[in-house]
């Protein structure tokens, strides 16, 4: 292999993962003409079916992977093993990505010279054990030498727990525009759909195939920061003000399900929400829908607007952490206050009875996730960043050069 930097993305996950996967699955075939070798491990529960998921999902993205039984909070072996993985593979700058990835950065980092990176994805879920997790990453992350940071408010949350300034790099998610492209129209998607999902026969989803019917959808994790029970609610509410079916489709997983289901029950809209599950690929679900819908309290910058955005779907969401730098009020979607309910209601109203303006900013949209989230244009602001930490080295020094 030639003499190249090599770098280790490192993360922790309690099943398949989410968002930042798809950056880090990514990040080795995009830095790689770019000067550098990158490669994947990931700590996972001790479950068979959880690490052939992590492995189909990185050989999609030619990403090289390295897999690490993880048995809990306390399971501090895993510092053993990833010390011993970047001995092997002589990495050179060690990025982690969450809170125990950067605990055990700090360790590894004492006996192994390499560069520490982070980066920030938000900290959204949290229940249960969360805040003590978050607390941990406020005593971590002022130790690395870079911290990027995926949204805007992470950065002023970085400056809050003492991160020197130097250190702080604001680098939006991105999204390979060449793959992620619009290929059928919505009518087309929609009937594709119901083949990819087995649904073609079902006389209740093909109902979105009506000549008026349309199709609202998010994919999410089904957790209580997404708010899916208040847009059940909403919906209801929108359903009942229009004489046109509207349908309602969740793609994902995750601990709230059955709040959402008693939700769907008790507005009686069995017949016109679907939970989905885990959805992949996702890409004609998103051309399929009419508008897509995120209705969080609580963001990074949100991977799955981002496909959204690129698919053509028109979006509306709320005005939440990193969602702002994406969506634009009245120019690439409708962006509402997270705390009136009313006010997200009114934007799928609008979507619904102005056909032309939700055209309209399909098109901006997909033009400023071109101009400003490429992945392409994402890695090249990385990669400057490892030139940086790199720069400080003897043997990589002419890297800043490049």
């Amino acid at each position: 292999m030639a003499d190249r930097p090599r770098i280790l993305h490192l993360r922790v996950v309690g099943n398949s993962g989410g968002g930042p996967e798809k950056t880090i699955f990514n990040s080795p075939r995009f830095i790689r003409p770019l000067g550098f070798d990158a490669m994947a491990a990931y700590m996972h529960p001790p479950d068979d079916k959880i690490r052939q998921m992590l492995v189909e999902r990185a050989r999609k993205n030619d990403c090289p992977l390295f897999t690490i039984e993880d048995h809990g909070f306390r399971d501090w072996r895993t510092v053993w093993r990833v010390l011993q993985l970047c001995r092997e593979q002589k990495i050179d700058i060690l990025q982690c990505h969450d809170y125990k990835a950067n605990a055990i950065g700090l360790v590894v980092r004492l006996f192994w010279k390499c560069h520490l990176a982070t980066m920030l994805h938000g900290w959204t879920n949290m229940l249960g054990r969360a805040p003590i997790y978050e607390r941990i990453d406020r005593n971590c992350v002022p130790w690395y030498e870079a911290v990027v940071c995926v949204s805007d408010d992470l950065v002023e949350r970085c400056h809050k727990i003492g991160v020197p300034e130097r250190r702080i790099h604001l680098v939006y998610n991105g999204i390979d525009t060449v793959e992620a492209i619009r290929t059928v129209s919505t009518s087309e998607a929609k009937l594709q759909l119901l083949r990819q999902l087995g649904l073609e026969s079902e006389p209740q989803a093909r109902k979105i195939l009506e000549p008026n019917a349309l199709l609202i959808g998010s994919v999410a994790r089904l957790s209580e920061e997404k708010r899916f029970p208040q847009l059940v609610a909403i919906f209801s509410k929108v359903a009942r003000s229009i004489d046109r079916p509207l349908h309602l489709w969740i793609a994902g997983e995750g601990p709230d399900r059955p709040a959402i289901e008693a939700a769907i029950q008790e507005a009686n809209l069995g017949g016109s929400i679907r939970l989905l599950g885990l959805l992949s690929p996702n890409h004609l679900f998103y051309q399929a829908l009419d508008l897509f819908v995120l209705n969080s309290i609580r963001e990074g910058l949100p991977n799955v607007i981002l496909e959204a955005m690129a698919y053509g779907a028109p979006v509306a969401a709320t005005s939440v952490n990193g969602i702002p730098a994406l969506v634009q009020d009245k120019q690439t979607g409708w962006l509402v206050d997270a705390e009136d309910p009313r006010a997200m209601q009114d934007a799928i109203l609008e979507a619904i009875q102005e056909p032309s303006t939700a055209a309209r900013f399909s098109i901006a949209g997909r033009q400023h996730i071109e101009q400003k989230f490429s992945f392409q244009k994402r890695m090249e602001r990385m990669a400057s960043i490892y030139r940086q930490l790199l720069a400080k080295d003897r043997r990589w020094r002419h890297l800043a050069d490049s």
